[in-house]
């Protein structure tokens, strides 16, 4: 489920998932869920983070792909007009000429990256 999500996700910032690109979302998805388990010392990732936490994935798999030269053909303009995600909502520069493609590309990115990990806090367990 969280491979379709995540698949799914890309796709709505304009980002077409190829069948090479699986293994490195497979692997970023345990890597995510490693993350979470671990910082908040659980053993399963609660519902109530699971969009978190495929928006962690998409980040880390956006920024691998940026930092690697391969995002060509992303649809930057599609990826950053507007996020609405509950009562927040971020609106970056489009248009207006204040900031590179590549910085609102950066902003998504960590926005995906960290938006909600102060959410963890409610299901951190103390670890004796």
């Amino acid at each position: 489920m969280m491979l379709e999500d995540v698949t799914k996700r890309l796709e709505s910032f304009g980002y077409e998932v190829t069948e090479a690109d699986n293994w490195m979302i497979e692997f970023l998805i345990q890597k995510i869920e490693n993350s979470i388990k671990a910082d908040c010392n659980i053993n399963t990732i609660p519902e109530e983070l699971h969009e978190i936490a495929v928006d962690m994935v998409v980040g880390e798999f956006l920024l691998n792909k940026k930092s690697r030269g391969q995002l060509e053909g992303f649809d930057l303009e599609a990826a950053v007009k507007q996020i609405h995600e509950g009562d927040t909502s971020v609106t970056f520069a489009i248009g207006d000429g204040s900031k590179t493609p590549e910085e609102r590309l950066d902003e998504l990115i960590l926005y995906l990256m960290n938006y909600g990990k102060r959410k963890f806090a409610a299901y951190r367990c103390i670890k004796w």
